[in-house]
């Protein structure tokens, strides 16, 4: 699998959001290899898409579409500024990975000191999750060398806010590794995601 990153902040929230519609409606099906697509805008105007691909070749011959590049000429206006992008040719999925049906989704990002140890601790805590954290559904990881976007799928943000405050001791010490495993962790809350599965 591939993610393609696109990060940026807007204004227009719910312009933004029709583009990305319109793209699914009108250019979704000629695009080969596109997987699915998770995004929004959380409450400080910061929009982040993620969009899944077959390949890295998948998502160059969508970018190579002349329908792909007049529909992003008109998308592009909705930020403000420059949008950055992030390709990520390595990725991690946990769990069930991402749901349509997921109400909430958190967005974690950081550069990973130890990557290695950092998916070995993922492998033994994420068991436990599925008996302790029934509102997490799963998880999507994108890594641009040591660099990650991190997309993981809640029940709703009540249940998912339920379950941080509840966390057993055991899970709260795995993730204290974890989170030392990582430099420069950030968090975007979207409160209602855009998504989307070929």
């Amino acid at each position: 699998m591939f993610i393609q990153v696109i990060q940026g902040k807007t204004r227009d929230a719910d312009g933004l959001r029709r583009q990305f519609d319109r793209w699914q409606q009108d250019l979704g099906s000629g695009a080969k290899g596109y997987l699915g697509t998770t995004g929004g805008v959380a409450d400080d105007g910061t929009a982040i898409v993620l969009a899944r691909f077959y390949s890295e070749e998948a998502a160059r011959a969508n970018s190579d579409r002349p329908e792909q590049g007049a529909w992003w000429s008109e998308t592009a206006k909705f930020f403000d500024g420059d949008p950055t992008f992030r390709n990520c040719t390595e990725v991690d999925t946990t769990l069930a990975g991402g749901s349509d049906d997921a109400g909430f989704v958190q967005v974690m990002q950081g550069r990973a000191t130890n990557k290695d140890r950092l998916r070995e601790l993922e492998a033994e805590f994420m068991p436990k999750v599925t008996e302790q954290r029934p509102d997490v559904i799963g998880s999507v990881r994108g890594w641009d060398g040591d660099l990650f976007t991190q997309a993981i799928y809640f029940t709703s943000e009540a249940d998912a806010r339920k379950g941080e405050s509840s966390m057993p001791e055991d899970g709260a010490q795995d993730f204290e590794e974890y989170a030392s495993l990582v430099e420069g962790l950030t968090y975007i809350d979207l409160k209602d995601p855009w998504l989307h599965s070929a």
